[in-house]
């Protein structure tokens, strides 16, 4: 482990130094990784645990587009491609990778095949913070170990190819065979992590709930619409207000960001976007703080848990999800985005 100052404060981190693959391989090299759910975040982490080396199967319903997907991947039935029950039976380690609404609905079928000394994983605390809305609670003896990418599986794939590694946390819930902890961080390894840091199944569930709400989608979301409708209100054309708004942030702004910091992304811009920048962010940021606030104390109090599960568990809920999705493809705003996007390649 290694002593990291992040602005100030000392955190512990582990890194691919300090836990080289070979060492994670030689923790997990007795265990059968059972990947429960082929969906988001299933596959990349089963393809790049597959490619380090490690003991990967599959568990998915068979009538399923996930299952034909497994396949393509290259997981054989009847090999490293099985039901779900079989392949929780067979797996050491079982990762539940389900959607939240898929773990309340299988979690009897896993639970009844979690024999003593089974490790269960997760990519999310969701299911065992808020266990008064989902019935999630692990027999006491079995390790509970989380390792949550901060990002989309496709993300966790594209950079692992690239030779790169997507930052993760990992949590120890529950250490039955004094082992936990090892497998834990051999795990994050294995799925190809940046680097790790220690968080708890309550703090990653708090910050993502809050986060994808807020600056990552919701409110990212929610600022584009306002502002691109303020530019057409006022005269601008659809592509002036659509390359003002989206296009330049996630071409050209966003990327410097992540290169080197906001402060040279300000540096890299003219002096009139330095000044309006430095001069407006302070009010963006105190008009939000009271809505940020509020968000994540109804992630707290599980309000947002509740209405998740609600409306995830609603036989509708896909018929719904289309219908809003359609309405945010369809709007003058992503209609111009597509068009722009194809202008862009020309």
């Amino acid at each position: 482990m290694a002593t990291i100052n992040f602005g100030g404060v000392d955190e512990t981190v582990i890194t691919r130094d300090e836990f080289p693959l070979s060492k994670a391989q030689e923790v997990l090299k007795n265990e059968v990784i059972a990947v429960i759910g082929y969906g988001v975040q299933g596959p990349g982490q089963a393809l790049n645990m597959r490619d380090n080396g490690f003991n990967v199967i599959v568990g998915q319903r068979k009538d399923s587009s996930s299952w034909d997907r497994a396949k393509n991947d290259g997981f054989v039935e009847g090999e490293s491609l099985f039901s779900i029950e079989e392949a929780v039976e067979r797996g050491t380690i079982i990762c539940n990778l389900l959607s939240d609404a898929g773990q309340i609905a299988v979690w009897p079928t896993i639970k009844e095949r979690l024999t003593p000394g089974k490790a269960l994983y997760f990519s999310h605390g969701f299911g065992i913070t808020f266990k008064e809305h989902t019935n999630i609670v692990p027999p006491a003896d079995v390790d509970v170990i989380l390792v949550a990418p901060k990002g989309s599986g496709t993300s966790l794939r594209r950079l692992f190819l690239a030779g790169g590694g997507l930052n993760s946390s990992f949590a120890v819930f529950q250490d039955a065979t004094g082992k936990a902890y090892e497998k834990a961080i051999a795990m994050g390894i294995g799925v190809g992590s940046g680097y790790l840091f220690e968080t708890d199944f309550k703090k990653e569930v708090y910050s993502d709930l809050t986060g994808e709400r807020g600056v990552l989608m919701g409110a990212l979301a929610g600022i584009i619409e306002a502002q691109y409708a303020v530019l057409r209100e006022r005269g601008h054309s659809p592509s002036e207000a659509f390359n003002e708004t989206v296009e330049e942030l996630t071409q050209s702004l966003v990327p410097l960001v992540g290169e080197n910091g906001m402060d040279w992304m300000y540096a890299n811009c003219s002096v009139t976007a330095q000044r309006g920048a430095l001069d407006w962010k302070g009010k963006f940021r105190e008009a939000t703080l009271p809505v940020l606030n509020e968000l994540y104390d109804s992630v707290a109090s599980g309000k947002e848990a509740q209405r998740t599960i609600e409306r995830g568990s609603n036989p509708e809920y896909r018929q719904d999800l289309e219908a809003e999705l359609k309405e945010l493809r369809e709007s003058e705003l992503w209609q111009t985005g597509a068009v722009v996007r194809k202008l862009r390649s020309k």
